[in-house]
Order: structure tokens, then sequence, then C-alpha cells
């Protein structure tokens, strides 16, 4: 058994705040965090490949594995589905390996109601405003005029699930949220159900005082 159980690491926001980009900073920082792949029926982007960004998957495949149980969390998006597999998620907090989701908040409600839901730690990203995020959105130079203004539409039922994470960061200034979430992780990780070889150590420690009367 490992020394400890990993987490699932959720990070959430609208589109623009940053969670992708402090996603990948976290990997750099610890790369024994894996991050999740997930499954998505939408057509990779420009540069995305398969297997690394998601699993471009059929719909009808996508369906099916929601139909097993096999999907740890799903969601439709701006007409696509994505997904999180339950299993190597499974795996992979049982061999004491941290789990990255980058996720919306159904996903991360899903996964938090779920039979591994005990050992997440979920993290929302707040922008410092508005229209700090439209011109985010608008430098990173991704999605034309209307798909930006149909994120910004989004945006307002994104950050109205604030209070149903575990933690609230402003990403006013991208190092200094990136301190905040590995001091969160960190803290986190050491929590007792994280432990388990914690009640072994105190039978032990139970046997030694036994002992000794």
């Amino acid at each position: 058994m490992a020394d400890r159980r990993g987490l699932l690491i959720i990070l959430s926001s609208p589109s623009g705040a940053g969670k992708s980009t402090l996603a990948k900073r976290l990997r750099s920082w610890d790369d024994s965090i894996r991050f999740s792949v997930s499954a998505t029926t939408r057509q990779p982007r420009t540069g995305e490949v398969d297997g690394e960004d998601y699993h471009f998957t059929p719909v009808e495949d996508f369906k099916a594995a929601v139909a097993s149980n096999d999907m740890l969390e799903h969601a439709h998006v701006f007409g696509n589905f994505y997904g999180s597999p339950k299993g190597p998620v499974r795996d992979a907090i049982e061999a004491g390996q941290d789990v990255l989701f980058d996720i919306d908040w159904q996903g991360a409600q899903q996964i938090r109601n779920s039979e591994l839901g005990q050992h997440t730690l979920s993290i929302f990203l707040l922008p410092p405003s508005i229209t700090e995020l439209r011109r985010r959105l608008e430098s990173r130079g991704q999605d034309d005029a209307e798909t930006i203004s149909r994120r910004m539409e989004k945006s307002w039922d994104e950050i109205s699930h604030w209070g149903s994470y575990d933690h609230v960061l402003i990403n006013e200034d991208l190092d200094a949220t990136e301190g905040a979430l590995k001091t969160i992780i960190t803290a986190t990780r050491l929590r007792r159900i994280q432990q388990p070889q914690l009640m072994s150590h105190v039978r032990v420690l139970q046997t030694e005082f036994e002992a000794m009367s």
C-alpha cells in the first residue's frame, strides 16, 4: 500500500480565468501529479494530440461508456460531451498519485458525489474582473468573436457555483495564485483520510504502550 492516497484535485473557473495555465504549472512543480486526460466528442483543435490533450471519442462510444458507468464525471458543454474515465483515476489514487482535473462545476459536483468523493480537493478560480476576463479570452486568440460571446454569457453561470468549492482564489497574479495552490495541495495531502498507514502506526503505538504497562 502506498504511504498516502492520492488526491482528486479539481480546478474550475470560467473560461479565461487561468485554470489551464495553472494546471500546467502544478504539473511542472510536481511531476508525480497526473493530468486527467478527458474524453470528448468535439473535434481536435490545431496542435492538439489524441491521448495527450484529450481522448477524442465518437459520440456513440462516449454514450456507451456513460451507460456502463465507466465515467467518473461527464457533461455536455457547447454541443459536445466531455468526461473522465473512472478506472485510471481509481488506480492512481490507490497508488498514491494525485490526479488533476481541469473541469467545470458540473463535473466537480459529480466527482464530489461519486464513490471517490472523499478524496477530492476542489478549488475555484475567480477572475479579478469581468472586463479582465474578456480581455484574456480575446488575447489568447483561440476563439472567434461568436465563441467568445458565448463563453462570456456562460461565465456568470460558472461563477455562481463558487460557494460549493473547498477553496476559492482570485487569480489576479499567476505567480501568487500558483503559490497558494501549492500550499493548499501540500496541506491537503496530510489529511487523515489520505494517510492509510496511520491506523497501523497507532496499533503499533498501542502495542508498545500495553507492553510497558
